[in-house]
């Protein structure tokens, strides 16, 4: 802090040891001699003194005068930093919503967040420096802090930097369903140490970036159309082209069915206990689950209806008697 306030601060605080000090002594003497206590001659003298020499720091154009405008204008630094941040903020939150760029939601909001709270963080620099403050060797400690924290959060850190691969490789947007980290779910919320997301049965699930990106990352989403798998299995005695027939029939005329690609239906298994079919629909990635379900029981209603069976498991079991 500057000469010109530091000094009539220290003579506006000193006054109050005199006070303090001739307070106790008094007292002490009035319980030693057992006569009714009273203010020692003089404090009427040194509250007196310490009142004029507040009121002369705070009309005192180099003392409280100059400091009440300088943090004025500190405060003034601090509301402007904080309207060009948000200011700022827009502009880079637009400029990164272009479709030149193409960027995801999750690196415009890394940008926008981070222009913001630079830009305060520079008005805050220098509004102490306006109150006098050397900011120097708090920013050098502030460098030494930061070394033993981030030896201290190395998995933070590593975290950190997955936020950050995430954010410029872009596997996943919020709103994507994807399956990380042994884990699927919708994308709600991601910062650069974690990922947020919201399971089928509404459960929120916090995982770090870094379990994230050192695994395999299966976004279910992204693409505007999925193949729909689905298997049917027929008795070895039924008639396969019967069957097969029925299959087309079902996914052909269900409306949420995409025509190109084209529809596969196959004879695909001759398995244990039954003749298996694959069946492999496209449909819009909104459409996968109505349409799968759709499918399975209208294919059931169908084969039961024109007598396809659909075997359980079973097994042959041959029982040997022995002789004598």
């Amino acid at each position: 802090m500057s000469s010109s306030i530091a000094a009539p601060l220290h003579a506006f605080f000193v006054g109050l040891i005199p006070i303090r000090q001739e307070g106790t002594l008094a007292a002490g003497a009035d319980a030693a001699t057992g006569e009714p206590a009273g203010p020692p001659p003089d404090a009427l003298d040194q509250a007196s003194t310490f009142i004029t020499t507040a009121k002369d720091w705070l009309l005192d154009p180099e003392g409280g005068i100059k400091f009440g405008i300088n943090l004025l204008v500190f405060l003034g630094i601090l509301l402007v930093a904080k309207i060009l941040g948000g200011v700022l903020g827009n502009v880079v939150g637009k400029a990164m919503s272009s479709n030149k760029l193409k960027a995801s939601d999750l690196l415009k909001d890394f940008f926008v967040t981070t222009t913001r709270k630079v830009v305060f963080l520079v008005g805050l620099v220098m509004g102490l420096g306006q109150l006098g403050i050397d900011v120097g060797p708090l920013l050098a400690g502030l460098g030494v802090v930061g070394f033993v924290v981030g030896f201290a959060l190395q998995d933070t850190l590593g975290n950190f930097a997955a936020g950050i691969m995430i954010l410029l490789y872009r596997p996943y947007d919020i709103g994507d369903v994807v399956e990380v980290a042994g884990h699927m779910g919708k994308v709600d919320a991601m910062s650069l140490v974690s990922t947020v997301l919201l399971t089928p049965d509404n459960q929120k699930l916090t995982i770090p970036n870094g379990s994230i990106w050192g695994g395999v990352i299966r976004n279910v989403t992204t693409q505007a159309t999925r193949r729909v798998d689905m298997t049917f299995g027929i008795g070895y005695t039924d008639d396969m082209d019967k069957a097969a027939s029925i299959i087309k029939d079902v996914v052909a005329k269900h409306e949420l069915v995409l025509g190109d690609p084209e529809p596969q239906v196959e004879l695909a298994e001759l398995a244990d206990s039954s003749v298996n079919f694959v069946c492999r629909p496209w449909s819009k990635t909104g459409d996968y689950w109505r349409v799968k379900f759709d499918v399975t029981k209208t294919v059931k209603e169908r084969f039961d209806a024109e007598g396809i069976s659909i075997p359980f498991p079973q097994r042959d079991v041959h029982v040997f008697k022995e002789q004598d």
